[in-house]
């Protein structure tokens, strides 16, 4: 009797990357928000609600992208929401709304941030302090001198810099435009670059990663630098939107925020796996949330208690699936067996018995 070949694929069927299965969260995320605010007589996807979400969505994946470099990693950094907060107050007295002045008052702020985090490496790095001390340690010396030096708003932005923080094309803000071209061109610098092939192997294993050449601390520099810088970033669309400096936005808890981003986007916490793709994802289901809790009017005490919930719970089964992956190992490729090695006597035979060390007697 003849079998008929099988039309089922042989092996472990393949399964969606992390990446895939983020952006499918979204997606239900994105049809459940439209389903219980179509019940309340409502619409999500207006005009309004959508250029809320994209603005909201802006200034967090500035800084969510700069953590995703740091996490790779594996170092953490809690100094992003200090370091925004010191990066409106220096972009506006800088400025002192002279429009003339908005290339020194955006250096000014780029710069400042960037040595912060060049900072922030040398001591986690050279001095090897925990990268959750030493760079909460940084923030609390910016808000020391923030508290100290500016009780109000300070500076001022003129009003050509300003419209980086409303101008939208459609629906779609500026700031929005250029987050997602900040983010693309952090994906080609993982993807396509020596730097960005050193970050994963350092988050790896670092010691795998000295042992094959790479000099373990540059990467992790590199890292904290372009975090800072994309939180001065993030400091200069606050600036615009404030139209002064604001010392007091570190309250807002930015930091913490980001990082939920990034291991919403599956991005592993203990480094080296993971990518800006999927943070991106992780930004807008926390916009989204921000955004069908405002329309639906959640009680601000009870929106947090909620978003805390969904983050949890999400990366609860994220690290669920990753374990009964992990637990999954195919012993044999799907034919079976390999066969015996053949002797070292013989090209066909059984192998010949192994004689002791010390020969035979």
């Amino acid at each position: 009797m003849t079998r008929l070949p099988s039309l089922l694929p042989r092996g472990p069927v393949p399964r969606p990357g992390t990446t895939g299965l983020v952006y499918l969260a979204l997606a239900v995320l994105l049809a459940l928000g439209a389903a219980l605010v179509a019940a309340r007589g409502g619409s999500l996807f207006t005009t309004a609600t959508t250029v809320d979400l994209f603005t909201r969505s802006s200034l967090l994946g500035f800084l969510a992208i700069g953590q995703t470099l740091v996490i790779l990693c594996r170092s953490l950094d809690l100094s992003v929401g200090y370091v925004a907060a010191l990066s409106t107050v220096v972009a506006a007295t800088t400025m002192a709304g002279d429009p003339s002045r908005i290339l020194l008052g955006v250096g000014a702020a780029l710069g400042l941030a960037g040595l912060i985090g060049l900072v922030n490496g040398l001591v986690v790095t050279g001095l090897r302090v925990n990268p959750f001390i030493a760079t909460l340690g940084t923030g609390l010396v910016i808000k020391g001198y923030l508290d100290t030096n500016f009780q109000g708003p300070a500076g001022s932005v003129p009003a050509a810099f300003q419209a980086l923080g409303y101008t939208r094309i459609g629906v779609l803000p500026v700031s929005t435009l250029v987050m997602l071209g900040a983010a693309v061109a952090a994906v080609v610098f993982l993807r396509r670059t020596r730097m960005g092939y050193h970050m994963y192997a350092v988050g790896g294993d670092a010691e795998v990663a000295r042992l094959s050449g790479i000099r373990a601390g540059v990467p992790t520099v590199t890292a904290h630098v372009l975090c800072s810088v994309a939180a001065g970033t993030a400091g200069l669309l606050l600036a615009a939107r404030f139209g002064t400096g604001s010392a007091t936005v570190y309250g807002n808890g930015y930091e913490l925020e980001a990082i939920a981003a990034v291991v919403l986007g599956g991005t592993y916490l203990l480094g080296g796996r993971g990518g800006v793709a999927g943070t991106l994802a992780g930004v807008f289901i926390l916009a989204t949330l921000d955004t069908v809790f405002n329309v639906l009017g959640v009680d601000p005490f009870v929106k947090d208690v909620l978003r805390g919930v969904i983050v949890i719970a999400a990366v609860a089964v994220y690290a669920r699936g990753q374990h009964s992956r992990a637990a999954v190992r195919v012993r044999f490729p799907p034919g079976g067996a390999p066969p015996p090695a053949p002797g070292p006597d013989s090209g066909t035979g059984p192998a010949a018995p192994a004689q002791p060390l010390g020969g035979s007697r």
